[in-house]
């Protein structure tokens, strides 16, 4: 009987934030690829376009209009998915099959910067420094609200992530309940915290930093990594050092090694496979509830989807989405090929 190895097996990994699992395959990454290919469109956009409705001084869909800002911008979502005026109400059936509840909320949309084709890795530590103090400030200010319990800050980059412009900007949506996913990593990181009087992402990233398996870089303040229990396949987090509970609580050195972090991963991910690579990403932090909450943990989670080039992209269907999720390269794998990847941005080597 030849011996277990995680590189080589198949095998289930625990993702300790939520109590999910996912299958990881390895031995199916050594197949020969026949799937779907397709043709990379590098697209060169301007410093300004006069079409686009996020850029400086331009009319919107919704007909407001634009200032001429030059730092980051943030104004209500013109479609907000939620709003702040919901009546409230709901249905609750005696038998409890049939429950539904309104939902109020408030919806930004936060512009990162005023040229039009620049990206993330694309902009400097400073500028991305003020995107982090408006996210701080927008978090307090909508926090504020007495309806408002969560504020989830994300950003959607790419067309194929769902990204319906491609003006570097990201989006606030807050909602009195707290959504499912920071939901679940409440109850464990509130288990743990109850346990052992630690932040369970503190003692998990002091590991990760003693095996260096998964750590793709780290500086004074956070910690880039792809976490063990990673679902996609360049799957990565950027968790903070220190124990703080929100954006809030950063100094502005802290706030400044963040941006760094954020550019860091994000340049990795476009060296990938040199196009600017597509990802979801959100920061999860305490609930804005009027509570108490030393279990949490700040961090930042990051969804690619692109899996063996800049055309062949993991879909999430058949077994994942009947099953569990499933990945064929490892966490570690994926660690290495990011961190063997040049610092500069291909663009500009």
């Amino acid at each position: 009987m030849a011996q277990f190895n995680m590189e080589d097996h198949p095998h289930r990994r625990l993702n300790v934030l939520t109590g999910e699992w996912v299958l990881v395959s390895p031995h199916r990454a050594k197949r020969p690829w026949q799937g779907q290919v397709e043709k990379i469109s590098e697209e060169k956009r301007p410093e300004y376009d006069p079409t686009c409705y996020l850029c400086p001084g331009n009319e919107r869909i919704g007909g407001h209009l634009n200032p001429k800002y030059t730092e980051p911008y943030v104004f209500v979502n013109d479609f907000s998915a939620l709003l702040n005026d919901t009546p409230e109400g709901g249905v609750q059936s005696e038998d409890g099959l049939f429950q539904s509840k309104s939902e109020s909320g408030i919806c930004k949309v936060i512009c990162f910067s005023p040229r039009h084709d620049l990206t993330i890795p694309e902009m400097e530590v400073s500028e991305i420094k003020k995107v982090v103090d408006l996210w701080a400030q927008e978090y307090k200010s909508i926090g504020e609200n007495d309806f408002v319990n969560y504020v989830q800050i994300f950003e959607n980059k790419g067309s194929v992530m769902g990204c319906s412009n491609p003006h570097p900007h990201g989006q606030i949506w807050s909602s009195s309940s707290v959504p499912n996913e920071p939901a679940k990593e409440q109850i464990k990181m509130l288990d743990y915290y109850n346990k052992f009087g630690r932040s369970i992402l503190a003692d998990y990233v002091a590991a990760e930093l003693e095996k260096k398996e998964r750590v793709l870089f780290e500086n004074e303040h956070f910690v880039g990594l792809v976490p063990y229990w990673a679902v996609w396949p360049f799957e990565a987090m950027i968790v903070s050092k220190r124990h703080v509970t929100n954006l809030l609580e950063l100094t502005e050195e802290e706030k400044e090694a963040f941006a760094a972090a954020y550019k860091e991963l994000t340049v990795m991910y476009d060296n990938l496979f040199e196009v600017s690579f597509p990802y979801s990403a959100g920061i999860h932090q305490a609930p804005t509830d009027g509570e108490e909450h030393p279990e949490w943990h700040l961090h930042m989670h990051f969804y690619p989807p692109l899996l063996r080039s800049a055309t062949v992209k993991k879909f999430m269907v058949g077994y994942e989405m009947l099953g569990n999720p499933q990945r064929d390269i490892t966490a570690e794998t994926s660690a290495q090929r990011l961190r063997d990847l040049s610092k500069v941005h291909y663009k500009y080597r």
